[in-house]
């Protein structure tokens, strides 16, 4: 569209709505939230290497079971390296 164009669809939006800010708005651009702070950690069922939020892991950290494993606690998960049947 032409600028002339812009200009007329900004103006009858702006009579339709005395709200409209046009397309883009001037409201602040969006923050990102923070990034927890992860450390790794071993799955004693699985043995595969994950990636944890400090905050979650208890002082000991010898027992921790990821969350795949929490969800399906009766099947048996393959070694770290094997594919799935």
């Amino acid at each position: 569209m032409s600028r002339r164009k812009d200009r007329e669809r900004f103006l009858q939006l702006k009579q339709q709505n005395p709200g409209y800010l046009g397309f883009r708005g001037n409201a602040p651009a969006a923050v990102a939230a923070p990034v927890p702070e992860l450390t790794s950690m071993l799955c004693t069922v699985c043995q595969r290497k994950r990636n944890v939020p400090v905050e979650s892991v208890s002082g000991a950290g010898e027992d921790f079971v990821c969350i795949r494993c929490q969800d399906d606690p009766g099947q048996d998960h393959p070694a770290p390296g094997e594919q799935n049947p």
